[in-house]
């Protein structure tokens, strides 16, 4: 598992948040969506639009509850920095989809005084589903890392900082949605401790494309 830690986004990292979705998208869609559509979302043109978006998100969110993490591969035993981590089992189940899931690094992680490198991002906020309740049910909008940089602990340690800080703000549930048939993105959140809720619908990306709705239980936040 690689070094690294999980931090809050800034304005700079706009345009490394649109890399990072094109990337993710373009591995993990392909072969899911129709080639057209995943060329059009993940073009130049996108990307630089995906780039006002998270400027927006980040600098202008619509809630203070709307929050944007971001994992980097500087190693985390550098002066300052402090890994969260999920309280209780939560932070166990996340770990065990990280094990389970991680590789060996090849050669050593790199100097302690190597630059940071965007790996990964998470957003999260409110549930915007007409049967949630926003005020205790929160989303995981998207969690997307970079993809030469998966099964290194990044995806899990967004996990552990998303679901500590929605803890944080007083939800007790987190939901998110994903492609039915994206089977490594689901057996990874399955096995981070979400499970499919019963809920699902279809997406009109040029065919219909399913989708299913997972969901945990947050544990409260510490007093």
């Amino acid at each position: 598992m690689t070094a690294g830690f999980v931090r809050e986004a800034r304005a700079a990292d706009a345009a490394g948040l649109a890399r990072v979705q094109v990337a993710s998208w373009r591995a993990s869609f392909a072969g899911l969506l129709p080639a057209a559509v995943l060329a059009e979302l993940t073009s130049t043109e996108a990307e630089q639009r995906w780039a006002e978006r998270w400027l927006e998100a980040i600098t202008k969110p619509p809630t203070s509850r709307h929050r944007v993490h971001v994992a980097v591969t500087q190693p985390s035993s550098l002066p300052g920095i402090e890994p969260r981590s999920l309280p209780g089992s939560a932070t166990e189940a996340a770990e065990a989809a990280e094990a389970a899931g991680a590789t060996e690094a090849a050669g050593a992680a790199g100097a302690a005084g190597s630059a940071a490198e965007l790996a990964g991002f998470a957003a999260a906020g409110p549930a915007t589903d007409a049967d949630l309740w926003p005020a205790t049910d929160a989303e995981l909008y998207e969690l997307h890392v970079l993809p030469e940089l998966t099964g290194q602990g990044h995806g899990g340690r967004l996990l552990h900082a998303v679901a500590d800080t929605l803890a944080e703000d007083g939800f007790r549930t987190a939901y998110t949605w994903a492609l039915s048939a994206d089977d490594s993105r689901l057996e990874f959140l399955e096995s981070a401790g979400w499970a499919p809720d019963g809920s699902h619908s279809n997406l009109d990306m040029g065919v219909k494309v399913h989708v299913v709705r997972l969901c945990t239980r947050l544990s409260p936040a510490s007093s």
